[in-house]
């Protein structure tokens, strides 16, 4: 007999199993059997009313008997012995392993007037499969119904697998506020949409507020100003992953496999704790095109499942772009939040000198980021690289960093822009620039 109240569950479950198992067999059942699930019973009861059994379900207290569907459904994966008792009782099904609505309604000695209930609690907008506890292919009471990817693992405390999305990849590292050079306005901006992630369950669950998609922001504002950063900022304060999704690998130039490869995708982020960053969603997202032929037709197609899919995929989902304008206004009007980045000031740009060079690096002393902030006008994104860059110059001449290689790094960064740079545009860095300095 286990302790552990969520041993107790499965316990239930198994023995509910076995007397069914009997039951159809034309057998009675013992007296110690009964007396073993009165005991096991029990001991549910008492675990679900203290919150012990399911305490690492990070949801609102539910129902006895979405208790119940939750424990049948997990107990398969606790315990093989119960998987091999459900593949007897229901010989034939699809994923034997997983029970059906049928099979959890004898197991509970449910009427047929209870169905109904049973029923309700599996719909796809009732808390067990809104909260992405559960899933549940469309097949009727003949269908398995299976706990989502990690609800196992992180009930037993174990560390949830490795997230594999396809059609998107894993931003690594973390990020922290105070690294984030941002007016104060749009931080509260940020805060704000961190808010309909960290509340839902009090504002739905609790108050009764409407259950909807997302949240879906949309960060805009010049290449560089940090907009993917300040995702993986959301992402390290939720504790979650962020995944940057790859619209290339999505699109497929044959008729449906786009579609397909949609689905793919949020049907495996469902449940999961991971924010979606669809980089540079002006390309997608835009306004759908004059429908001239066929192919026309079917694109506009593609980009209204995926903007469907975004809507009521629960979970959070970031859009990216450099042009506002460009976006689809039928769209835009679904974000939760929208956020504007600016191209940093001079002061914001002094911040971002201080906190980009590297910290163990030796400095010069003449090395001021008031006077590289207020020099050239740059991107976030344009700092972290001069900065850098300037450390490699240093490391190769074996010198402290010095404003010789913060010149020269700032030159050779604007020189990217594919223009004719002149050395005027330095302002007062000019005159650190090497004197041997050929064109960009």
């Amino acid at each position: 007999m286990s302790t552990d109240p969520l041993r107790a569950e499965v316990e239930r479950v198994e023995l509910l199993g076995q007397c069914l198992s009997r039951l159809r067999q034309g057998a009675s059942l013992e007296d110690a059997v009964l007396e073993r699930l009165r005991e096991a019973q029990a001991r549910v009861r008492g675990a679900r009313e203290d919150g012990s059994a399911w305490r690492r379900l990070r949801a609102s207290p539910l129902a006895p008997v979405e208790y119940d569907v939750l424990a049948c459904a997990v107990a398969p994966e606790m315990e093989p012995r119960v998987g091999w008792l459900f593949q007897q009782l229901q010989p034939g099904a699809a994923q034997p392993v997983y029970p059906t609505a049928a099979l959890i309604q004898e197991l509970l000695a449910l009427q047929p007037a209870d169905g109904a209930r049973l029923s309700s609690v599996l719909s796809e907008d009732a808390p067990l499969r809104r909260l992405g506890l559960l899933e549940r292919d469309e097949g009727g009471p003949y269908s398995p119904i299976r706990p989502s990817r990690g609800l196992t693992p992180r009930l037993l405390g174990a560390p949830e697998p490795p997230l594999s999305l396809p059609g998107a990849l894993r931003v690594p590292g973390t990020a922290r506020w105070e690294e984030l050079v941002l007016p104060e306005a749009k931080l509260a901006l940020l805060r704000e949409f961190l808010l309909w992630l960290q509340h839902r369950e009090t504002v739905v669950e609790q108050w009764g507020g409407r259950a909807m998609g997302g949240p879906v922001a949309l960060f805009s504002g010049p290449s560089g100003t940090g907009k993917t950063f300040a995702a993986s900022v959301l992402a390290t304060t939720m504790g979650w992953e962020l995944h940057r999704v790859d619209l290339g690998a999505l699109v497929s130039k044959y008729i449906g496999e786009t579609e397909k490869n949609v689905s793919k995708l949020f049907d495996a982020a469902h449940g999961r704790d991971v924010i979606l960053l669809f980089d540079e969603a002006d390309s997608l997202f835009g306004r759908r095109g004059e429908v001239r032929e066929a192919r026309d037709r079917y694109a506009n197609q593609e980009v209204s499942h995926l903007l469907a899919r975004i809507e009521q995929h629960t979970g959070p989902c970031i859009l990216t772009t450099n042009l506002k304008g460009n976006l689809d206004p039928a769209f835009a009007r679904r974000f939760q939040v929208v956020v504007e980045f600016p191209r940093p000031d001079a002061r914001a740009q002094a911040r971002l000198w201080r906190g980009l060079l590297p910290p163990r690096a030796p400095l010069s002393p003449e090395v001021d980021p008031e006077v590289l902030g207020s020099a050239v006008s740059l991107s976030g994104g344009g700092i972290r690289n001069a900065a850098l860059h300037a450390a490699y110059l240093a490391a190769g001449a074996g010198t402290p960093i010095g404003m010789r290689e913060l010149a020269l790094a700032v030159w050779r960064e604007l020189g990217k822009e594919g223009r004719d740079v002149s050395a005027s545009e330095l302002g007062p860095l000019r005159k650190h620039l090497p004197k041997e300095l050929g064109p960009c």
